[in-house]
């Protein structure tokens, strides 16, 4: 049985997929709801939204990511950072899934990767639930309907929760299991049922395919000024610094917010839709996200809610404090129509510091930039990785080390190429904690403090401060900056003892020089000159 709209000659039994017993192409999202609530995978929350939960699965399992060891990518992929799988096995396991899924039910939707045309890459995501169906509707791009008469899929992406792995006939670690052949054009997904791995899945393809194509890709959120496309900002960071909240900004127009390309003519989503976190969400702080969670067809994932009232719990974090929600774009009143922008003027890099010593904003030099492109520190916050329960800090080069399948010398040279062709001024901003270590006196960085900072850096209005040197980073500090408490700039004087910032500041500039190491034979002298020596 097939239901829905598709390229009759891309149908699944043409394409290799026989046997399986119920196929439904493209369908919308009202037909989604309606099967996912009659599977049992979940109910109808207020206004019209999409209530889950995951189960044991609350977070990516990046432990369990594998690229198949293939000749054509054996020179390209960066091994050290991405787990091999052999060929055979990825065969078997191809197989296997196939099997699992005959007579079944799956939903397939033919989507995009990437707002701009020249770029973007066309994906069939094939599910076995229909809530997964609609949460990659959301955050991928969608055909229009005459596009789906004459839609060929280039990679495909099967995800089947209810399949688990057989690691030693896998050649895997674990029941789950997320493997990328390029040679196949396929990506296996099996054993979780955390939605996220969909999408990411996708933007590690585009991670490896577009910078052979002069495009930079980036885990970045990104806006533009609201009566300038080419006053573009991208913010670049890993999950839970700031990305989404940051960059829906009522006084700009939000491009997206989570990964883009940066080409020649300027930046692009990948994305159709955002995937926010919504612990302690906010209609005063983050109203635009708010009011997407009693939207038609939003997904809400994770979260304790009255099983009367259907009354959200946005404090309530005994299911993870990774609870989420997708929703397309146009969700978001300010979010562009084309999701396309100039070439960015500022690169705002979000760091989540738990030891608490890095100023709120700093500003940096190109070659500064690179090196903390590189380098990539921030704090892993909980729930967002399986077996986070509290802030770890980590380097995570080019804030998105678990999707960059090439090494990041490829990534931070096409940065550091493109900020010298285009004199896009660079920002490092701390969400983390000030005052001390999270937990230890420490408090969460104000986000009013934060916004009004990026105001500033946007608008050009740090352009005439007065800035100093951190003594321990190199980078430039603003002095004053209207609307933030000026104590907040300079993290020393919001700790009680400052012998005790000193050497915490110590503590952590001897991490970033321990961390650097690696990347020292890749670089040129103005970036080593640029690096952080440590103490």
């Amino acid at each position: 049985m097939e239901t829905g709209k598709v390229n009759p000659t891309q149908t699944l039994g043409k394409t290799g997929i026989a046997d399986v017993g119920t196929v439904h192409y493209n369908l919308r999202e009202a037909a989604l709801m309606n099967a996912a609530v009659a599977n049992g995978e979940g109910e109808i929350g207020n206004g019209g939204t999409f209530l889950v939960s995951t189960g044991k699965h609350t977070g990516r399992s990046p432990n369990d990511k594998f690229v198949v060891r293939e000749e054509s990518v054996e020179d390209t992929i960066w091994w050290e950072n991405n787990k091999p799988m052999d060929p055979a096995a990825f065969d078997v396991l191809h197989a296997d899934m196939l099997a699992h899924l005959k007579g079944g039910e799956v939903y397939v939707n033919d989507l995009f990767g990437g707002a701009d045309p020249a770029y973007r890459l066309n994906v069939r995501v094939i599910t076995e639930l229909a809530w997964h169906g609609l949460f990659i509707r959301h955050l991928l791009r969608r055909p229009d309907m005459d596009e789906l008469e004459t839609y060929l899929p280039e990679f495909t992406v099967v995800n089947c929760p209810s399949f688990n792995a057989d690691p030693e006939r896998h050649g895997c670690r674990s029941e789950t299991v997320i493997a990328i052949s390029f040679e196949k054009k396929l990506v296996l997904i099996g054993g979780t049922s955390y939605a996220g791995e969909n999408k990411k899945s996708v933007f590690s393809l585009l991670n490896y395919l577009l910078p052979e194509k002069g495009v930079m890709p980036m885990h970045c959120s990104a806006n533009h000024a609201p009566d300038d496309e080419d006053d573009s900002a991208v913010f670049f960071g890993l999950s839970g610094t700031g990305k989404t909240t940051l960059s829906a900004d009522p006084e700009r127009v939000l491009i997206g917010d989570d990964e883009h390309g940066w080409s020649d003519e300027g930046i692009f989503n990948f994305e159709g839709g955002c995937y926010a976190k919504t612990i302690n969400l906010s209609a005063t702080a983050e109203p635009e996200i708010y009011s997407t969670m009693s939207r038609f067809a939003t997904v809400i994932e994770n979260m304790v809610y009255d099983p009367y009232t259907k009354e959200l719990d946005f404090a309530d974090d005994s299911l993870t404090p990774n609870m989420r929600c997708a929703y397309p774009l146009d969700y978001i009143d300010n979010a562009s129509e084309t999701s396309r922008g100039g070439v960015p003027k500022n690169i705002i890099m979000l760091t989540c510091d738990a030891f608490g010593v890095l100023p709120p904003i700093s500003r940096l030099s190109p070659a500064q930039a690179m090196y903390h492109f590189l380098s990539g520190f921030t704090a892993k916050i909980p729930g967002t990785e399986k077996g986070v329960v509290e802030p770890i800090p980590t380097f995570s080069t080019c804030f998105g080390a678990p999707f960059m399948p090439r090494r990041p010398e490829v990534y931070g040279n096409l940065l550091r190429q493109k900020i010298a062709e285009t004199g896009a001024t660079c920002w490092l901003v701390n969400t983390g904690w000030t005052g001390g270590p999270k937990g230890l006196g420490g408090s969460r960085m104000p986000i009013r403090a934060t916004r009004a900072l990026l105001t500033a850096a946007l608008s050009g209005g740090l352009n005439d401060r007065e800035f100093r040197t951190d003594p321990n980073f190199g980078f430039d500090v603003p002095v004053s900056v209207k609307g933030v408490a000026m104590v907040l700039l300079d993290p020393r004087r919001t700790w009680e003892d400052g012998a005790k910032y000193d050497v915490q500041a110590a503590k952590l500039a001897n991490m970033f020089a321990d961390n650097f190491k690696q990347y020292e034979p890749f670089v040129d002298a103005e970036v080593l000159a640029a690096a952080i020596k440590g103490q």
